[in-house]
């Protein structure tokens, strides 16, 4: 597992590891049916149904926190060991609050978090659930390749899942372009 930052800063969010003083207010940024809408998980809404996730997510580790400048949680995100390359780490097990969809957060939140992990590995990997459309769209906006579909083991339950791959020289190409 990668070692986790005390915190990562940008101009619009910062992150921090998830703590158990966290479940309400990320429970609350969870609480919009839409946000879920086009996830395998449409119910994540409900505040029975995230409290086991955000059991998993603390349990689990590599979750952070999402607030915007005003300290207020607009989401998380996660490091974990991807199960089809052992030794690199994988990003997800991410949302936001629709307030910042379509902006530029989602992109600052993986920039940082993959400025961190490219201190430590030279890819990352993230996964996602073929109906995800969304999802999809914003990885491949970050430069990440679509390495294949299949079924995957995580958090304990095999599932259809799309593999997308970023390196590290990649990531520096395309931030250089900018």
């Amino acid at each position: 597992m990668i070692e986790l930052p005390e915190r990562l800063s940008g101009t619009i969010l910062d992150l921090s590891p998830l703590l158990p003083s966290d479940e309400q207010a990320l429970t609350e940024a969870a609480s919009d049916p839409l946000i879920w809408a086009g996830h395998p998980a449409i119910e994540r809404y409900k505040p029975q149904v995230f409290a086991p996730y955000f059991s998993t997510l603390l349990s689990l580790g590599g979750t952070l926190v999402a607030r915007d400048k005003a300290g207020q949680v607009i989401g998380c995100s996660r490091y974990y060991d991807p199960p089809d390359a052992p030794g690199e780490v994988a990003i997800g097990y991410t949302f936001l609050v629709r307030a910042h969809w379509g902006g530029a957060a989602n992109g600052q939140m993986k920039r940082l978090m993959l400025e961190h992990a490219f201190v430590q590995v030279s890819e990352v990997w993230l996964h996602i659930d073929p109906v995800n459309i969304r999802s999809q769209k914003a990885t491949a906006r970050i430069g990440a390749e679509h390495a294949g579909t299949g079924p995957l083991l995580m958090a304990g339950k095999s599932a259809l899942r799309q593999s997308w791959r970023i390196r590290w020289a990649d990531w520096r190409a395309r931030v250089e372009e900018r």
